[in-house]
């Protein structure tokens, strides 16, 4: 019998632990959740005959080094810089650990110790990264298989809502953790085109989106990421001219949040005073100039140019960032602030559905022609707790805990999904969940 301990039953957790018990009666396997919130897990586990909830705090080292003496493998869906701690214990034990974050320098200084102990230390296997990776490589792979030269890699993933769901001026719902969707794109955004380094500061990043069209859901806006660049190494494409990583959004989302940038009012670097005292209105009034004459909404127009937009204006405005309603959060910063406004109107509603949108565009040269490759991902979500960002992020990963404790997935240390041994055996089974690419091709001038 294989032993699985899920540390965290938040909402990306929902269809990763329900893999793991759907697959555990078959593979004899016991699955233990353990969460601050004893009643989440327990709704995880749905009185599974071979599962367990428990009450579990990270920050109790008893229980961890518990946990980790128990379990064949541990799976920590926690805040990603709470990892490198549940990492540390595995390697100590002699464990295996699984996460869909991104690797840490923290997670990489353990993949040596982690070799010599026969340790497979699995990241980044959710969907950006890890869906991402698994779909990019797989075309990268085939192409360069063929004798083709890429010459570019665009890709981009977006969290959004559904179409049937989408029913607000802004086509957005917070679909993931609503704070990273108010600091997004902050610091310098760095990619290369057309063999040119390019970087885009943050006061400049939505005032510079691109739009791209994906299937036949629409036209998307992209922002670049932060580092698009550390991929011309991951993906080995060092001399590609072209490489860059974007996050979508629906088309006037850009422009309507750069008003929120320019103000300032997604900085996280300090505190407003008796901000408990402030209101929506008394907020944004606080970033512009002092003028008795004018109201806020015309000062708003006056600083911000995107503000005298008609559309844009008309998404402030339902917002209620005009209102004089009580912020009610003390100690809090503007990117606090903003985002008590913003989760007042923006979360999803019972009955809603998310959507995740991921395109690849591969350019490249074979045979003294050009050709274009589209590869685009697009998933809905079944409900609130079955969410796309669910099952994008826990099936990859659960497929990947599988594979580890049947011993098919051999490699050890730090794994990311980059090698056709780890990411085509999981590509193919998340077929099985609709989670699946449709390829365009063209030949380019």
């Amino acid at each position: 019998m294989k032993k699985i301990f899920v540390i965290g039953a938040g909402l990306s957790s929902s269809d990763l632990i329900k893999y793991l018990l759907d697959n555990a009666t078959a593979l004899d396997w016991t699955v233990k959740v353990g969460d601050l919130s004893l009643e989440l897990a327990k709704s995880k586990v749905n009185n599974h005959p071979k599962g367990i909830a428990v009450p579990f705090d990270i920050n109790d080292n008893k229980q961890l080094k518990d946990a980790v003496a128990w379990a064949d493998i541990i799976v920590s869906m926690l805040p990603a810089f709470m990892h490198p701690v549940v990492a540390k214990e595995c390697v100590g034990q002699g464990k295996h650990m699984a996460t869909a974050s991104y690797v840490s320098d923290s997670m990489k200084a353990l993949d040596a110790e982690a070799k010599q102990k026969g340790v497979t230390l699995l990241n980044e296997l959710g969907v950006d990264p890890g869906i991402d990776h698994m779909s990019a490589m797989k075309v990268i792979d085939e192409i360069r298989e063929k004798g083709g030269n890429l010459l570019g890699f665009i890709s981009n993933t977006g969290g959004l809502v559904a179409p049937e769901s989408d029913n607000n001026p802004w086509n957005y719902k917070f679909t993931w953790n609503p704070r990273n969707v108010v600091l997004a794109g902050q610091g310098v955004a760095q990619f290369i085109e057309n063999g040119q380094l390019k970087f885009i500061p943050y006061h400049r990043l939505y005032s510079r989106a691109r739009t791209y069209s994906v299937l036949n859901y629409g036209d998307f806006e992209m922002y670049p990421n932060r580092d698009s660049l550390q991929y011309c190494e991951i993906y080995n494409l060092k001399t590609i001219p072209t490489l860059i990583r974007g996050t979508l959004r629906k088309a006037g989302y850009c422009k309507a949040w750069n008003v929120f940038v320019q103000l300032g009012a997604t900085d996280d670097t300090y505190k407003v005073p008796n901000s408990e005292d402030l209101t929506n209105r008394g907020f944004i009034n606080s970033f512009l100039a002092y003028d008795p004459k004018l109201s806020v909404e015309e000062k708003i127009k006056c600083e911000i140019a995107e503000a005298n937009d008609p559309v844009v204006f008309e998404k402030l405005r339902w917002l209620g960032v005009f209102e004089e309603k009580k912020v009610a959060i003390s100690n809090a910063s503007p990117a606090q602030i903003l985002q008590k406004i913003l989760e007042g109107k923006l979360l999803l509603e019972p009955n809603d559905k998310d959507m995740i949108v991921m395109q690849h565009i591969f350019d490249y040269e074979m045979d003294g022609m050009k050709f274009r490759r589209k590869s685009s991902m697009v998933i809905i979500g079944q409900d609130t707790v079955h969410t796309a960002m669910s099952i994008t992020v826990g099936t990859p990963l659960a497929i990947a805990i599988k594979r580890v404790l049947t011993g098919d997935l051999k490699e050890k240390g730090v794994v990311i999904p980059t090698k056709p041994s780890v990411y085509l055996p999981i590509l193919k089974e998340l077929e099985e969940y609709g989670v699946k690419f449709i390829e365009e091709e063209e030949e380019i001038k």
